[in-house]
């Protein structure tokens, strides 16, 4: 089952991008799912969608991580300077908390392995 989520009105928060996917990381993050491509399996759905974007020649970025991962990571890992947790950036009280709890209910009803977020940047 696919479900996909608008974009979140987040601004340019660099910081969680280089986080989470290692988008602009000039923060010294070590990203949690960077450069992993588009996923192979994913829906149809998700497929028309990524190519009305471009797909790869117009995108960058384009990676995926479980909610296994999301739940199994150290979130008080910092930056290279020490002065940025995950946590803080990319946390449950950050504008990616409500993605967070979605993936999570979701979890509940499929697993962890098998709620994934899909991301590419334009």
């Amino acid at each position: 089952m696919a479900r996909r989520h608008r974009p979140l009105p987040n601004g340019n928060a660099y910081d969680a991008l280089a986080c989470l996917f290692g988008i602009r990381n000039h923060f010294g993050f070590r990203p949690l799912a960077e450069s992993r491509g588009f996923p192979s399996d994913a829906s149809e759905a998700l497929q028309t969608e990524y190519a009305a974007y471009g797909g790869s020649p117009d995108t960058h970025g384009t990676t995926w991580l479980t909610w296994a991962e999301i739940a199994s990571t150290d979130w008080q890992e910092t930056d290279s300077s020490g002065t940025r947790s995950r946590e803080s950036v990319a946390g449950n009280e950050t504008h990616w908390g409500p993605v967070w709890s979605v993936m999570r209910e979701l979890s509940e009803l499929h697993g962890a392995e098998h709620v994934r977020l899909v991301t590419w940047f334009h």
